[in-house]
């Protein structure tokens, strides 16, 4: 299986976030993966296949943990399934529909790793080759995951929720300031990250069990600055 970074990229129309909610995706499948208090949370899912098991790519949208929608990266999940993936796109609650913080988008993030790993087998998918995939505060997502303890609730918490690979566009990394770079957050945001920013902070927990990590990220960002990508790749090596 063969998929260049010029593929990955040309399937953008990254990451406006725009796009219906909830989204209109013909030939997905969609299913429940999380329930909490009345508020129930989908994937849509394709490129399932019984029987055989196939790497699995799990991506989570951006919107600033404020909106945005699972449509989002559709022409990803096109892609790969074109390349032999299974690729589920996830919902989780976020501050305008939900009016909660980044922890609780944390928490949704990992059930959907945890949700897809336990039905691995029923979706034709390998359990140890599950990419977690986002851009923006869904690539921030996606790298918590994978680097940020705890956050867990939930049902199937013996069910490892640490994907294998992770791919990231424009993610956020950064939400506190470090020895290396200062993200510059403004107050509104940082109020937002429920607590200590350090403890939702992928840069601030990365270690050498990170996973196998590729990011696409322009030098021209002014949302995401391009300066915290840098020192969370120096620090990763």
């Amino acid at each position: 299986m063969k998929i260049t970074r010029r593929a990955l990229l040309g399937s953008l129309p990254l990451l406006a976030q725009t796009g219906n909610y909830p989204p209109n995706l013909p030939g997905f499948e969609k299913e429940l993966y999380r329930k909490v208090g009345e508020v129930e949370l989908n994937v849509w899912i394709l490129g399932r296949s019984e029987g055989v098991a196939r790497p699995a790519a799990v991506f989570f949208f951006g919107g600033g943990w404020t909106g945005g929608t699972p449509g989002q990266f559709q022409k990803q999940a096109e892609l790969l399934v074109s390349k032999g993936m299974v690729v589920l796109l996830a919902d989780y609650r976020v501050k305008s529909r939900h009016n909660v913080d980044v922890p609780a988008c944390i928490a949704d993030a990992k059930a959907a790793i945890r949700w897809t790993r336990a039905n691995a087998k029923r979706l034709g998918i390998d359990p140890q080759r599950i990419v977690a995939g986002g851009g923006s505060a869904g690539g921030h997502l996606a790298a918590a995951t994978s680097l940020l303890p705890g956050f867990e609730d939930g049902d199937k918490l013996s069910i490892s929720s640490k994907p294998n690979v992770l791919l990231l566009f424009n993610p956020v990394l950064v939400l506190a300031p470090g020895e290396a770079v200062d993200p510059g957050l403004n107050r509104a945001l940082t109020e937002r990250l429920g607590g200590d920013p350090k403890a939702v902070s992928p840069f601030h927990h990365l270690s050498k069990d990170a996973p196998p990590t590729i990011i696409f990220h322009g030098k021209a960002d002014t949302t995401v600055p391009y300066r915290t990508v840098e020192a969370y790749q120096q620090r990763a090596v």
